[in-house]
């Protein structure tokens, strides 16, 4: 079971525990159950069944990508099968060394230590990382001044899984303990679109093909956001649709959500006019942009850009964001046929 202890940075999940799993969602606990990601999935198939067979531990993994891809599901899942207890915290909470001196010591052998946001952790207490990766041992010190004294601890051998949404922000010798460094990638709507049907069975939500290829459209290539959406969609169907996501009604909850056809956002479309029309399509920076959507820049560039470069309306220059060519007329057509723009 999961437990919570109070002062404690972490989460203890016992992998062997198929009870666990959240009420509300599907957690996969085998890779065939997780959707996606398939070329990383096997090389995480050979990693973790060698490392059986030898009755290892896991070499140290950095995970790195976007959020909501699947990155703790992942780690849960090598877990799962390499039979061990993986423990789950969360970088920017470890302020002190005795923190992550107390976890690394409360580990049993083969254990994982899962190591989320893993590029805010505090330098200080990233370099105890570094003796306890390659020799499974750390340095305490006890006592403080003249008095002070350094004792040497061993730790039992562990994978540390490292996940990180800004893999460049992670130091250099950090980085060059792991012995293996994958990336994950946005999924296609194919992938999103199976990921829906299967959550959605979980809830026990009747939902058409073509109802759950809508939400994985509005997606932005992330499950966190279809299965939220999956949740949204079912509260509208069993309150005025008897329990039935019908395409229509899949199409009423993504309008009550703010979700257009082309699967983007008030706000997508709110940055995306006020760029055409304010900035004559652009070129306009950053801080301007910000202004003028009254959102911070650090949400825009780190949240919202990401997905509409991807899906091609907006490039990116040295002077400044703009609409792209390809979009422009779509665009023009668009806000000046829903009346956002005079003709």
């Amino acid at each position: 079971m999961t437990s919570f202890t109070n002062n404690s940075p972490f989460e203890i999940f016992n992998a062997q525990d198929t009870t666990h799993e959240k009420a509300h969602d599907f957690t996969p606990t085998t890779f065939e159950e997780y959707l996606g990601q398939t070329e990383l999935k096997n090389k995480l198939r050979v990693y973790t069944q060698a490392a059986l067979q030898r009755n290892e531990p896991l070499d140290h993994l950095l995970l790195f990508g976007p959020p909501g891809l699947g990155k703790t599901t992942l780690s849960c899942i090598m877990a799962h099968i390499m039979k061990v207890n993986i423990k789950i915290c969360s970088g920017p909470m470890m302020e002190r060394t005795g923190d992550l001196v107390a976890i690394l010591s409360s580990l049993t052998p083969r254990d994982i230590l899962f190591i989320d946001e893993i590029h805010r952790m505090p330098t200080h207490v990233e370099e105890v990382l570094y003796s306890a990766m390659e020799q499974f041992r750390v340095d305490v010190i006890l006592g403080q001044g003249a008095g002070a004294k350094s004792i040497n601890l061993p730790l039992a051998p562990f994978t540390l899984i490292g996940a990180t949404t800004k893999s460049g922000m992670i130091s250099a010798p950090l980085r060059s303990r792991f012995g293996i460094v994958e990336r994950l990638d946005f999924y296609t709507y194919q992938e999103l679109t199976e990921i829906v049907l299967q959550s959605a069975q979980f809830l026990q939500l009747p939902i058409t093909p073509q109802g759950a290829y809508m939400i994985a459209r509005a997606s932005r290539g992330t499950p966190r956001i279809a299965k939220k959406m999956v949740r949204r969609v079912r509260d509208i169907a069993q309150v005025d649709h008897n329990n039935m996501a019908t395409d229509e009604v899949v199409a009423k909850a993504l309008e009550f959500l703010g979700i257009d056809s082309d699967g983007l956002s008030v706000l997508d479309n709110y940055i995306l006019k006020t760029i055409l029309i304010s900035c004559k399509g652009g070129p306009v920076g950053l801080e301007t942009l910000a202004s003028l959507v009254a959102e911070d820049k650090e949400t825009l560039e780190s949240v919202y850009e990401p997905y509409l470069i991807r899906q091609g309306y907006l490039e990116k220059s040295a002077r400044g964001r703009m609409i792209s060519q390809a979009r422009y007329v779509q665009l023009l057509k668009k806000y000046t046929a829903s009346g956002n723009i005079d003709s």
